[in-house]
């Protein structure tokens, strides 16, 4: 079963912290003004809707290639709602416009790949998370 496994850690001098995966990076904060953010990445909000967005835009380009289907450009907007207190997500709303360059229908293809996206697949589903908090010095933090 494959794993897909990212770090994360302070960035010096903020209250952001660097995540990454291999050679890609990010930079996760608040918004500027909120408990000590700067502004200088995503909020966890916006990663969870650029997952959900980011895996369809793949998910399409795989697609696609798999079924011999031509795509031209590709426009994909997150709106994610939450709510409650702690603040939750209830809910995503995907718009998705694809642009076919042999004829294919390109509302029927997205719908047949929304069915098959990992990312909006998962949340929609729930999955459990666990959390480990090892001692401070059993794992370092660069």
């Amino acid at each position: 079963m494959p794993t897909a496994s990212v770090s994360l850690a302070s960035i010096a001098g903020t209250e952001a912290a660097a995540g990454w995966a291999g050679a890609h990076t990010v930079v996760v904060d608040r918004p500027d003004g909120v408990a000590g953010g700067r502004g200088l990445g995503f909020n966890g909000a916006e990663l969870l809707a650029l997952a959900i967005g980011g895996c369809l835009c793949n998910d399409l380009r795989h697609a696609a290639h798999a079924r011999g289907i031509g795509l031209g450009r590709i426009g994909v907007d997150v709106a994610l709602d939450m709510a409650g207190d702690p603040l939750v997500a209830t809910g995503a709303t995907i718009t998705a416009a694809v642009e076919t360059t042999d004829g294919s229908d390109p509302a029927a293809f997205v719908r047949s790949v929304r069915a098959i996206s990992m990312a909006s697949n998962s949340v929609a589903r729930g999955f459990p998370v666990v959390l480990n908090v090892p001692a401070c010095a059993e794992r370092s933090v660069p």
